[in-house]
């Protein structure tokens, strides 16, 4: 590569930057874009052997790569790999300012791997390399050599490089953008499909996998009957969701639906949640009060973790299903109610049933119909889709225009979602209200899911809790308490730092389960 003429004419500086902004911005590959501007820093201005190194993917050591260069061979490129800080390359790319070796012998922090010393010129040998940038983060390094005899002041070079850093980084920020639109317009493009295509997306349901169309065509199919109708699945799967689809599609929809949750109203007041009360039935009822079950007279009552009830309320419930009526808590008079259940329990209901904690001949009332939704990690691709529907709700709710590229996406799809869709919507609304650009990148994706609680801990507990029969997505069967439970809750309420949702979560319990255990155990959760 030979030395060009020695000039200190401005022009051949004005000449490199207005070719370099003017190929950045043109409609052309950036890759050869990139590729053209190192040339000239090396025709012109003797910069030799430019390389443009960026992170590597979403890696958590940050290694820097070879993406673009010139004058360097492919097994060159190959070897130069960066761990951020080392060397003189990661030096820049983990701290952001510019290095400057007059002579690579002399430098211990100058690595020799990409290019081997043999090759350079046998002669005083410079390096020079600034970060790139985008915004105040560094995204990647912008390296050359250069022969330390050149007249032409160090300084000058380190400005040019600048300038040119500058723009490769706004070129590869525009790249990304547009690919983030790309990606953005194909995810709007699929999620309108399933909208015209889908018979749940009119409902809120969103997917196109197999195992959802299924439970959904399955939905309706039991829809215009007045068969009782079972959901099973994880918590966050969205069996309200199918619930309400049934309801509408049936002939029932000009009733109401009444939904009451079974695990989140304590024993002493869902029976008159459920059942209503006469006025004097107890202290404080001053008047009478229609429960959920009359209410959804002529419509559907949607009866959530239903193997939440005790088994009083159980003999009670199974009384309504045999005769269609009910009594008022503190009342001796039977009503009619013409009602169709919709139950669902993330439980498996027939090993409670086998654990004596549910009623038999409840369950066969219950089960006519069972209609099993599938976790999210079953759902392959519909994870891209529902990523979209919730960015683009979370948009309109917070007043942005926010997007995702395509390593946020595939991050997104690779998390195992042991919470499901509500989970899924949770982590878009808090990624939406982090950014602090339009743009959701893989990094800020991983951070907050890496503050999620840990997938791997809470299906392994499922997987070892569970017997022939159960489904993935039951917690532990109940079990007596024993003292020997007291390290394990003390430990898990350490690790989550006092929060008892998650730390049920994490032994396989629900919340209500931990609770009872904590008084028993006389457990403080300090």
């Amino acid at each position: 590569m030979g030395e060009p003429a020695e000039s200190f004419n401005i022009d051949s500086e004005l000449t490199v930057v207005q070719e370099a902004a003017q190929l950045i911005t043109e409609d052309v590959d950036l890759d050869q874009s990139i590729r053209r501007i190192l040339r000239l820093l090396s025709h012109l201005h003797g910069l030799n052997r430019g390389r443009v190194l960026l992170a590597e993917g979403n890696d958590p050591k940050k290694l820097i790569t070879i993406r673009y260069s010139y004058g360097l061979t492919s097994e060159e490129i190959k070897k130069g790999r960066y761990v951020a800080g080392e060397g003189v390359t990661g030096y820049v790319y983990k701290t952001g300012k510019i290095a400057l070796v007059q002579d690579i012998d002399e430098e211990e922090k100058y690595l020799t791997r990409a290019v081997f010393r043999n090759v350079l010129p046998n002669e005083m040998v410079a390096y020079i390399a600034v970060p790139i940038f985008w915004g105040k983060k560094t995204i990647g390094v912008l390296a050359v050599h250069r022969l330390r005899k050149r007249k032409r002041p160090f300084q000058r070079d380190i400005t040019l490089l600048k300038v040119i850093a500058t723009l490769i980084g706004q070129g590869l920020r525009i790249e990304e953008m547009v690919a983030a639109r790309t990606a953005d317009l194909e995810s709007k493009n699929q999620l309108l499909i399933n909208k015209m295509e889908s018979r749940g997306a009119a409902h809120g349901i969103i997917g196109q996998s197999p195992l959802l169309q299924e439970a959904v065509q399955q939905a309706f199919l039991v829809a215009p009957t007045n068969t009782n109708v079972l959901l099973q699945g994880e918590s966050g799967t969205g069996k309200e969701l199918f619930a309400r689809m049934i309801h509408i599609a049936s002939a029932r929809s000009g009733g109401a639906f009444v939904s009451i949750n079974c695990a989140a109203i304590p024993n002493s007041l869902i029976e008159s949640e459920l059942f209503g009360y006469e006025r004097g039935a107890f202290t404080g009822a001053v008047s009478t009060k229609i429960g959920r079950m009359e209410l959804a007279s002529g419509g559907t009552l949607f009866l959530d973790e239903i193997g939440d009830l005790e088994l009083a309320l159980q003999a009670k419930l199974l009384r309504v299903i045999e005769y269609k009526t009910i009594q008022r808590v503190g009342g001796t008079k039977d009503i009619a109610v013409d009602i169709r259940i919709v139950s669902a329990s993330h439980k498996n209901l027939q090993l409670a049933v086998q654990d004596s904690q549910f009623r038999l001949d409840l369950f066969y009332r219950l089960n006519v119909f069972p209609l099993r939704i599938p976790a999210l990690r079953e759902r392959g691709g519909d994870i891209r889709l529902l990523a979209q529907h919730f960015l683009n709700k979370s948009n309109g709710e917070f007043s942005k225009e926010m997007k995702f590229n395509s390593d946020a996406l595939a991050a997104l799809e690779r998390y195992a979602w042991p919470g499901n869709v509500r989970q899924l919507e949770n982590v878009i609304k808090r990624l939406l209200l982090l950014s602090d650009s339009r743009l959701i990148d893989g990094h800020l994706v991983e951070d907050v899911l890496a503050h999620e609680i840990s997938s791997e801990t809470l299906i392994s507990h499922t997987v070892h809790n569970t017997e022939p029969g159960a489904s993935p997505g039951d917690v532990r069967p109940y079990m007596k308490v024993v003292s020997d439970e007291v390290g394990e809750i003390q430990e898990a309420l350490r690790r989550q730092r006092g929060n008892k949702t998650r730390a049920a979560m994490s032994l396989g319990l629900t919340p209500r389960q931990l609770t009872y255990r904590m008084i028993k155990l006389k457990i403080k959760n300090e």
